[in-house]
C-alpha cells in the first residue's frame, strides 16, 4: 500500500528513506527551497563532495552519500558518489549556475565529451517552484526524474517533492556508501574592540 506525503504525493514504500544529515533547523529561514545534485568519480571522490559542500551558501541538509555506476559515457569509468544539498536561498538561479561552475572550476573538471568522467559535477535540480527554459540552464533539471542516483538522495531530502511512480521509472542502481559529517560553519561577524 502507497503511503500518502502530507503534500498529497505519495510515497513508494519499498524504497528506503535514508536520513540525511540536517544542518540547520532554524525556522523561517528567509529564501526558497534549493537543490543542487553532485557527483563525483575521479580522484578523492568523498573529498571532492566534502570541499565542494563546504563552499556552498545556506546549506540546511545533505542526503546521504550514495555510490552508483555510471549511466552512459565513455566505458570503464569509475563508479560516483553522489549526493543532494539542500539550500534555504535568495540567490538569484544565474548566481546558483556561476556557484557551480565555479565549484566545477575549484575541482578541475575538464570537460572532454558528454557523461565523461569527472571530479565534480553540481547540477541545479530545482530552484523553489521556478520553471527555467535558457540556453544555460533548464530548471527542473530536464534528466532528473529519470535518474536514481538524483532520485534517492532528494527523496531522502524531500519526499514531497517526487511525482508518483518515481521509482518505477528513475534507472540505475545505488548502495548507500555514508554520511559526510559537515557542520555549518559560524557566521563571522566583526566585533569592534573592547575598550577598557
Amino acid at each position: 500500500m502507497r503511503k500518502r506525503s502530507p503534500h498529497g504525493r505519495s510515497c513508494d514504500p519499498s524504497i528506503a528513506r535514508a536520513s540525511p544529515r540536517v544542518l540547520s533547523t532554524a525556522v523561517g529561514v528567509a529564501g526558497r527551497r534549493v537543490f543542487l545534485g553532485l557527483g563525483s568519480n575521479l580522484g578523492d571522490r568523498w573529498a571532492e563532495l566534502e570541499r565542494a559542500i563546504g563552499a556552498i551558501p545556506d546549506v540546511v541538509a545533505v542526503s546521504p552519500i550514495y555510490e552508483t555506476e555510471p549511466l552512459g559515457g565513455p566505458a570503464g569509468q569509475s563508479a560516483y558518489l553522489n549526493c543532494v544539498v539542500e539550500m534555504r536561498t535568495s540567490l538569484p538561479a544565474t548566481a546558483l549556475l556561476e556557484l557551480a561552475g565555479h565549484l566545477e572550476t575549484t575541482a578541475r573538471r575538464v570537460r572532454m565529451e558528454p557523461n565523461s568522467p569527472r571530479t565534480l559535477d553540481v547540477d541545479i535540480l530545482l530552484v523553489g517552484d521556478e520553471v527555467i527554459n535558457g540556453p544555460h540552464l533548464v530548471v527542473p533539471h530536464p534528466r532528473m526524474w529519470e535518474r536514481r542516483f538524483v532520485v534517492q538522495p532528494l527523496f531522502d531530502l524531500a519526499p514531497e517533492l517526487l511525482p508518483d511512480g518515481w521509482a518505477a521509472r528513475a534507472m540505475g542502481g545505488v548502495n548507500r556508501y555514508g554520511v559526510l559529517d559537515r557542520r555549518p560553519r559560524p557566521r563571522r561577524h566583526h566585533h569592534p574592540p573592547a575598550h577598557p
